[in-house]
C-alpha cells in the first residue's frame, strides 16, 4: 500500500475535520500515541527502563506517515515498519517500544481513538439536528396538514407533530450511539493471542497504565483483536442514523412535489439545466443517496465478525475502506440534514388548500366514532360512513351528504357536525403529544 493510498484525497463528502481524522497523518500519529502509552506502560511494570517513554516521546513523534508507508512497500507490514522506523530513531530505549505487544494491540486501540472523536463531531451535529427538530416541531405545531397512509389522504396531522417524530425518532439513534460508545471504544491491550503471554501478571499494570494515559477502559478479555461485534453494533446503529435521515429527507421531497407543494427548500440555485422553472429537492435527495451507500456497509461488518479461531486477516481490508467512508458519509448526511432543516419552508396556504380536497372525507373516522357512541356495531356505521362518502357530489362536503341521508340527518344537525367533522377537533391532541415528546427529547440532550 503507497503512502497516497492510505488517505482519503478529494473525497467529496464529510467535512475536513472528519476527514482529517482518517488521513494517513492522523492514522500514524495515533499509531504512534498508543505505542507512547504502552511503552509508558511498560516502565510502569518494570520490563523498561524509567524515563524511556519521556525520552522517547521527541524522538517517536519524528516519524511520519510517509516513512511508515514507504517501508511497508518493503515489509509488506504497515505496524512492523512503524515499530522497525522508531526504534531506529529513539536509541537505546528503541528496543522496548511495542515490546510483548500484538499488531492489533495498536491498530484497534487506535480505531478506538479515532472513532471516539469521530462520534464526537457527529453527535455534535446529530444534536443540532434534533434542536433544530424541536423549533420546528413548535413552530409548526398548530399547523394543520393532510396525513397520510399508503399514500393516500387519511386523518390529519400538524406539521409540528410530523417533525416530532424525527425529533423523537433521531433522540433514539443518539442514545443507540452513546450506548454503544461504551462497547466499541475500549483498550485492547493483551498480546499475540489475547494471553498477555509476554508479560505475565505484569500485564494488568499495563493495562491499568495504558487506560489512564488513553482515557479507554480495557476490554475485559480479547483474541489477538478486539471482538469485531463492536464494529458491526456501531456500523448497524451509524445505518439506522442513515435511514432515518432519509425518511425526513424522503417525506421532504414528497411534500415537495408539485402537485402536493406544502415545504420546500428555499434556495436560489439553478433547479435544472434545461428547465429554469424547476425547484428540485436536491438536499434531501443526496441525503437519501448516501443513505443507500451507509446501510450497505453494514454487511461486511456483520461478516467481520467470524474470524478463524483467534483471528485471521480477512476484517483488516475491508474496515480501512468501512469505517472511514461510512463515517465521511454520515458526517455528510448529518451536514445536509442540518442545511436542509435550515432552508425548509411549510407552504401553509397549501396545507389548507390540500385539506380540502377530499371534501372532508378525510373526517370519516371521526364520523364513525361518533356513530358506535350512539350505540351503532362498527360494522354497521363502517359502511354507513363509506357509503355517505361515496355519496358525496361536485360542490359538496361530507356534512352535505350526511344531511342528505335520511337515517344521519334525523341523529345530527348542521352544528354538531360542523363541531366534530373539522380539522381543530381532529388534532385536538397533538399539542400535549408533542410536549410529551420534546420533554422527552429535550431530557436526552441535557443528560
Amino acid at each position: 500500500m503507497s503512502f497516497e493510498h492510505t488517505c482519503v484525497f478529494d473525497w467529496r463528502y464529510g467535512s475536513l475535520e472528519m476527514r482529517d481524522l482518517f488521513k494517513a497523518e492522523n492514522i500514524v500519529k495515533t499509531y504512534i500515541r498508543v505505542e507512547q502509552a504502552l511503552l509508558k506502560g511498560l516502565e510502569e511494570a518494570g520490563l523498561a527502563p524509567r524515563g524511556c517513554s519521556e525520552l522517547a516521546s521527541s524522538c517517536m513523534n519524528s516519524v511520519t506517515a510517509r516513512d511508515v508507508y514507504e517501508m511497508e512497500k518493503v515489509l509488506g507490514h504497515d505496524i512492523a515498519s512503524l515499530v522497525f522506523k522508531l526504534e531506529e530513531v529513539c536509541g537505546e530505549c528503541g528496543r522496548f517500544i511495542h515490546l510483548g505487544a500484538t499488531s492489533y494491540d495498536v491498530v484497534d486501540t487506535a480505531w478506538a481513538l479515532i472513532l471516539r472523536d469521530a462520534l464526537k463531531i457527529l453527535k455534535i451535529k446529530l444534536r443540532n439536528v434534533i434542536s433544530t427538530l424541536i423549533d420546528l416541531s413548535r413552530r409548526y405545531v398548530d399547523v394543520v396538514v393532510v396525513g397520510r397512509t399508503h399514500g393516500q389522504h387519511a386523518a390529519p396531522v400538524t406539521m409540528g407533530f410530523k417533525f416530532a417524530n424525527y425529533a423523537y425518532e433521531l433522540a433514539r439513534s443518539y442514545e443507540r450511539i452513546s450506548e454503544a460508545e461504551k462497547r466499541v471504544l475500549r483498550l485492547k491491550i493483551s498480546g499475540s493471542v489475547g494471553t498477555m503471554a509476554s508479560w505475565g501478571d505484569r500485564g494488568f499494570v499495563i493495562e491499568r497504565t495504558m487506560e489512564k494515559e488513553l482515557g479507554l477502559q480495557a476490554h475485559l478479555i480479547t483474541t489477538q483483536v478486539a471482538p469485531r461485534d463492536g464494529f458491526a453494533e456501531l456500523a448497524s446503529v451509524l445505518a439506522i442514523l442513515a435511514s432515518q435521515l432519509d425518511r425526513l429527507a424522503l417525506e421532504i421531497r414528497e411534500l415537495s412535489r408539485s402537485e402536493i407543494g406544502e415545504v420546500y427548500e428555499s434556495m436560489q440555485r439553478v433547479g435544472s439545466s434545461a428547465m429554469p422553472h424547476k425547484r428540485n429537492p436536491v438536499i434531501a435527495e443526496r441525503i437519501s443517496g448516501l443513505a443507500k451507500i451507509a446501510r450497505g456497509f453494514v454487511t461486511p461488518a456483520l461478516e467481520n465478525i467470524p474470524l478463524m479461531h483467534e483471528r485471521d486477516l480477512t476484517n483488516s481490508s475491508s474496515e480501512r475502506v468501512l469505517l472511514p467512508h461510512l463515517f465521511l458519509l454520515i458526517d455528510q448526511m448529518l451536514m445536509d440534514t442540518i442545511k436542509l432543516l435550515n432552508v425548509v419552508k411549510v407552504d401553509e396556504e397549501a396545507a389548507r388548500r390540500n385539506l380540502e380536497l377530499s371534501r372532508g372525507a378525510i373526517y370519516s373516522e371521526l364520523l364513525l366514532t361518533k356513530l358506535i357512541e350512539k350505540g351503532w356495531s362498527r360494522r354497521k356505521a363502517y359502511f354507513k360512513v363509506r357509503e355517505v362518502v361515496e355519496s358525496i357530489k361536485p360542490g359538496e362536503t361530507l356534512i352535505d351528504s350526511v344531511l342528505r341521508d335520511p337515517e344521519l340527518s334525523s341523529m345530527f344537525n348542521r352544528e354538531e357536525l360542523i363541531e366534530f367533522l373539522n380539522p381543530n377537533y381532529a388534532t385536538r391532541s397533538v399539542r400535549s403529544i408533542v410536549e410529551r415528546t420534546l420533554r422527552y427529547v429535550e431530557e436526552l440532550l441535557n443528560r
